[in-house]
């Protein structure tokens, strides 16, 4: 049924148009109790052998949304009730900031991606924060926040745009994510270099500290599919020098050549960050490379190109803790979440492992 709809109305729609109605349904649904009651019962099964520990805390199960749907945390129980077992708001910028120019947004649907170049268009720090602190939970739910750079922002003030987020999300925040890999944002891939990347942690995790005394938030780095294998590495172990809680793999992607495409010309030429089916290759190599490197040390949050159980199945075999998406949602619609659990729960019964826990990494490990 929603692919119909899909193909009949959505995909006739403006994409940032479409995604602007579909949120708006999701926040209608869940403001109706015995709708929201429905929907999560018929959409949001929960599966004991999921239950998932990561970051200290405690997960329904594994899939969680990836930053970019919901960046000013307007529809985190509406996420909920559609069956994510974590919601990760964002990108927060330290300043309001209305995005790159419309048109921004671009379905390329013979691949299954999208290609943004939305430009953290956001509320900002101050009003996330001021919304998060307001909020009334209906569901039980971890939340993410997710933060960068301010556009005007020089990069050499980078740090201290990340420090002033962090000081005002950090308190409202069960995790919180350095976002340093958006190609959208000018400059802003540079900070990934480790001398740059170092201070910057470091600042944040101190800011965090100070906002949230007595409690310590989790603290991740977000990086782009891009890098060369040894800026991975060196990621890895600049993460494992400074204790962050995780890293998360990986972000969209500027490349075009090897990817297969098979969208017109004229869309793939687009500018801006790739995301969905392409993607998938080069996310679990770079997840497998960071696991292989880091094991259980911190926990790696897989995400890029995933579209079904087996996706999610394969990140987890190759080192992910908890696993993320969003592109594929565009095109599946809100059962996809639902199947999503059933086909992992299935994997996990059929499997050798005795838990979820087990299987992370287990395909990295095995002897060569």
């Amino acid at each position: 049924m929603y692919k119909l709809f899909f193909r009949l109305v959505f995909r006739r729609m403006d994409p940032e148009r479409a995604h602007h109605l579909a949120f708006r349904w999701i926040r209608l649904a869940v403001r109706v109790p015995v709708l929201r009651t429905f929907l999560a019962a018929a959409l949001a099964p929960r599966y004991k052998e999921l239950r998932t520990e990561a970051l200290g805390l405690r997960m329904h199960g594994p899939f969680g949304l990836a930053a970019g749907f919901d960046k000013n945390a307007v529809a985190i129980d509406g996420m909920s009730m559609l069956g994510f077992d974590h919601v990760e708001i964002g990108t927060v910028t330290g300043e309001a900031q209305p995005g790159n120019p419309k048109k921004r947004l671009f379905r390329l649907v013979a691949d299954r991606a999208l290609i943004n170049r939305m430009g953290f268009n956001n509320d900002g720090s101050l009003a996330v924060a001021a919304r998060l602190a307001s909020r009334t939970p209906v569901f039980r739910t971890v939340v993410g926040v997710n933060i960068g750079k301010t556009k005007v922002v020089p990069e050499e003030e980078a740090a201290g745009d990340y420090v002033k987020s962090a000081e005002r999300l950090a308190p409202h925040a069960d995790y919180l994510v350095v976002n340093v890999s958006s190609p959208n944002t000018p400059g802003l891939r540079n900070l990934q270099a480790t001398e740059a990347l170092r201070p910057l942690l470091s600042g944040v995790r101190e800011a965090a500290d100070r906002a949230v005394p007595g409690r310590r938030v989790p603290l991740l780095v977000k990086i782009a599919p891009d890098l060369a294998d040894e800026d991975v590495d060196a990621v890895a172990d600049l993460a494992v020098e400074l204790g962050l809680d995780g890293i998360i793999a990986t972000n969209t992607t500027i490349a075009r050549e090897g990817l297969g495409l098979k969208s017109e010309p004229s869309l793939v030429k687009e500018t801006g960050g790739l995301s969905g089916a392409p993607l998938k290759a080069r996310s679990l190599e770079v997840l497998r490379r960071l696991y292989a490197r880091v094991g259980d040390r911190i926990t790696l949050v897989g995400v890029g190109g995933i579209e079904d159980a087996e996706d999610a199945w394969q990140r987890i075999l190759a080192g992910a803790t908890l696993i993320q998406g969003y592109s594929a949602f565009i095109y599946q619609g809100p059962f996809w979440a639902r199947t999503i659990h059933k086909g992992l729960a299935a994997r996990l019964r059929t499997s050798p492992y005795a838990t979820l826990a087990d299987a992370v990494g287990a395909d990295v490990r095995k002897p060569a």
